[in-house]
């Protein structure tokens, strides 16, 4: 696909958004961005392009509007709070399957897969999302494959991560993907990133 610019990263934020799950794949991303010699483009964008207060209450200004932010390769659908009311919106849900109609890969970190989801971008197909929300999973679409175990669920054009932390393992990911395994070693050195928990 030719979006008429180099590779295009799009990170969704929205009111009540986790705020890991926003800044934990931009920091992954970003710095990628800065080393890269493909010169992918990482932005954040709003419904909007209006800032928005994260389920903690940090608040983050956007760098522009869904309308404005033009075709992207990768879009990442973050998670928390906030995506409850964006489920159950048929407009929000309209839109993301229009995006996803033009957009090569679609990411979610965390409950943002109850959105992709209740889109129905997730149907027959094998996911993860945040341990505590399985159920809800399940409720929105039966027929998603639900993966309890995975840091992060790839199956191609759709990549699904479990809560929160792992968004940056997806991010990663994502960066090994797009570009190399050493890009992505990189990266991990980079931002002293070691998933293993503290004993």
């Amino acid at each position: 696909m030719n979006t008429g610019h180099h590779l295009r990263v799009g990170i969704f934020v929205f009111d009540g958004a986790e705020e890991l799950d926003v800044v934990g794949p931009y920091d992954v991303l970003s710095s990628w961005a800065a080393h890269s010699p493909l010169r992918p483009e990482v932005l954040t964008f709003s419904a909007d392009g209006a800032g928005v207060r994260c389920a903690k209450g940090l608040c983050l200004v956007p760098d522009t509007s869904a309308d404005e932010v033009g075709p992207l390769h990768v879009l990442v659908y973050p998670g928390g709070a906030g995506t409850r009311a964006l489920a159950a919106d048929s407009a929000h849900l309209e839109w993301l399957r229009d995006v996803r109609s033009t957009t090569p890969l679609v990411a979610s970190v965390c409950t943002g897969a109850l959105v992709l989801a209740a889109a129905g971008l997730l149907a027959g197909r094998p996911a993860t999302t945040h341990w505590a929300a399985f159920d809800e999973l399940a409720a929105l679409d039966p027929s998603v494959l639900a993966d309890t175990e995975a840091r992060f669920v790839d199956d191609g054009d759709v990549v699904t991560s479990a809560g929160v932390s792992a968004g940056i393992d997806m991010a990663l990911h994502l960066v090994a993907r797009l570009d190399s395994t050493e890009a992505a070693r990189g990266v991990r050195r980079g931002i002293q990133y070691d998933p293993a928990p503290p004993v």
